[in-house]
């Protein structure tokens, strides 16, 4: 069984309950929770939260919600802990779906389409995320930025993990599957800048949600 589970704490020093905040019309949770129903790898849709008002919004639009403790909700708490956490409630998966709710813009057909990448490399793991090539000023003045090499930034859009690898509190393994996102698709919400940003790309890109 493969279930998505959306981490939305209450907490949020950028944005007052972001996780929840309008966006395009609707709550921005509502956009992850969309996303993984319309999924046709995911077989269950879950929200952890700390919130009461996150999870009731969360039931409203056909999620389950999953509360965590409090000690598992604060600027502090690292996402594996979240996860190792609820596996032990879910136990009966094989693969867990990670989509974090800053990150609504997804293209439709991203989850299917990683899980497939996954599935066919034999991949430990997963994560979208794109080049980055932001280098420290001066190091490379003699090239083109081309041929800057760069890393590969992990945009929170999505993540999958096994259980046996979030029952040992990994992240990840030794062969992630690190899927490269279109540019545009990238962007997290941080603060009322990002929020503004990703609301002009949602209306020049919709056709693709």
């Amino acid at each position: 069984m493969n279930i998505a589970i959306i981490p939305a704490r209450s907490g949020s020093k950028g944005i007052p309950n972001k996780n929840i905040i309008d966006f395009m019309g609707k709550p921005l949770i509502y956009w992850s929770i969309l996303n993984a129903k319309s999924a046709k790898c995911i077989d269950r849709v879950i929200v952890s939260t700390d919130s009461f008002e996150i999870a009731k919004i969360s039931k409203f639009y056909g999620a389950e919600v999953l509360i965590r403790p409090t000690e598992l909700a604060s600027d502090e708490t690292k996402t594996i802990d979240v996860l190792k956490f609820h596996s032990k409630e879910i136990v009966d998966f094989r693969n867990l779906f990670v989509l974090q709710p800053t990150s609504p813009l997804r293209k439709k057909s991203l989850i299917d389409d990683c899980y497939l990448s996954y599935i066919k490399n034999k991949s430990t793991n997963l994560a979208t995320g794109y080049i980055c090539k932001q280098i420290e000023f001066g190091t490379h003045l003699n090239k083109r930025r081309q041929e800057i090499e760069g890393f590969f930034y992990d945009d929170g859009s999505l993540y999958i993990l096994p259980k046996d690898l979030i029952d040992k509190g990994i992240w990840s393994g030794n062969t992630p599957y690190l899927y490269i996102n279109e540019k545009q698709f990238t962007y997290e919400i941080d603060d009322y800048l990002d929020l503004f940003i990703l609301k002009q790309l949602f209306k020049q890109y919709h056709n693709d949600f």
